[in-house]
């Protein structure tokens, strides 16, 4: 199903519900109503795959090499990892490379099934499933390689209805254009990859959540890194929220002082739940939000109608500040454009934004804790991003939004 297709749809469940004044559908069949056509027609049947290609040098602008821990079921290749639960943590490791005509915030991929040409479309170069030894040795290898200031591992946890390959090549762009120089490793847990199965996915992130904090935990003690950096969407956050949770429960939420910068893009997490979670993690963390954001509306009618932390706009000024007093930086991306139509991956498909992750994931302190000083100078990102802020922490409500445009 394309982007452009889902967003008719959602636009179609919204319009559906206001219709109905006061006697909607229960959404669950709301949803089959509207979306059993579809299914039917093998939309909801059409999962990416990672299909090792070929390339030539000159076609490629270079290639991410990321590590992967999951808590997906094995497949058969080109699958390598379907949506369904594994009964324990399984290891990867793949190359994708990134097209020489690739453009910043821009995920060029062929349709599902196409023809893949690495001059135009990210591809996969290599592909290999891994035990756990093998794979602690590469990503110790892979660390020490790096300067000491670069030692950094950035784990990225997607959301729902996200195939493997999608969010490997997610991944991979984030990487890329961030310009991240530590090493990647892709947290990806079991989503089916289809529209309807959202309850489903949703139970998998709770799934996962022990697996993601073991995850956590043996990164910061076993591979030599300087810091973990986590970056999460939509229903990735919520199984990030929960797997900080419990480890500050068990005492050590920041993970032997290796944890830095906790990131959560367009949260698709209750508002009063994450209220809660905040009491128990007592530590910074940085959101970014967009009040026009059309999945997560999608999300509000499915979930009771509770407003989505993703949502939460600058308007919101009461809602900011408790947020805040809870250790939350609210970065409100509301005035910012992408080619997300779904405006629901704004920080990865807006050049502004992910180019602005990058630049602070350098930064010593990080993006959730204050920055070199006051007047730090974001300097000319991708031609046209000027700003004079002062630490990052300020980046709060609608300051970005001032600073960040297309």
């Amino acid at each position: 199903m394309t982007v452009s297709g889902a967003h008719l749809i959602l636009r179609t469940i919204g319009e559906s519900n206001r219709g109905m004044q006061g006697r909607s559908l229960p959404i669950r069949l709301l949803l089959a109503l509207v979306l059993a056509p579809l299914a039917l027609g093998g939309c909801a049947g059409d999962i990416r795959t990672l299909a090792v290609t070929s390339h030539n040098a000159a076609d490629i602008a270079g290639t991410i090499r990321v590590f992967v821990a999951t808590t997906r079921e094995r497949a058969d290749e080109p699958l390598y990892f379907n949506g369904e639960r594994g009964p324990r943590l399984a290891f990867a490791k793949l190359d994708v490379t990134v097209p020489r005509a690739h453009r910043p915030g821009e995920l060029e991929l062929p349709s599902v099934g196409g023809t893949v040409d690495p001059a135009r479309h990210f591809a996969v170069a290599e592909v290999d499933r891994l035990e756990l030894a093998p794979v602690v040795a590469q990503v110790k290898r892979e660390i020490q390689k790096r300067p000491a200031a670069e030692r950094d591992v950035l784990v990225f946890v997607h959301g729902y209805n996200t195939s493997f390959a999608d969010a490997a090549f997610r991944f991979a762009q984030i990487v890329h254009d961030s310009g991240f120089k530590g090493v990647p490793v892709l947290f990806t847990w079991p989503s089916r990859g289809q529209l309807l199965e959202y309850p489903y996915d949703r139970e998998s992130a709770f799934y996962s959540r022990d697996f993601l904090e073991l995850n956590l935990r043996a990164i910061a003690k076993d591979l030599g890194t300087t810091r973990i950096d986590v970056l999460a969407h939509s229903m990735g956050t919520l199984l990030t929220l929960e797997a900080v949770r419990q480890a500050s429960i068990r005492g050590d939420g920041s993970f032997g002082g290796k944890l830095r910068d906790v990131m959560l893009a367009a949260p698709d997490v209750d508002l009063d739940v994450f209220r809660t979670q905040m009491r128990q993690i007592k530590r910074p963390v940085t959101v970014f939000v967009s009040a026009d954001d059309r999945a997560l509306a999608f999300s509000r009618r499915f979930a009771g109608d509770k407003t989505r932390l993703g949502a939460v706009s600058s308007k919101d000024r009461e809602v900011v500040a408790d947020l805040e007093k809870l250790g939350a930086t609210i970065i409100d991306l509301s005035d910012v454009a992408s080619s997300d139509p779904l405006n629901h991956a704004k920080f990865a498909a807006s050049p502004k934004v992910v180019q602005l992750i990058g630049r602070r994931l350098r930064e010593d302190k990080g993006i959730a804790t204050p920055g070199p000083g006051l007047g730090d100078r974001i300097g000319d990102i991708a031609g046209g991003l000027v700003g004079t802020v002062g630490s990052t922490v300020d980046l709060v409500v609608s300051t970005p939004a001032s600073i960040i445009r297309r």
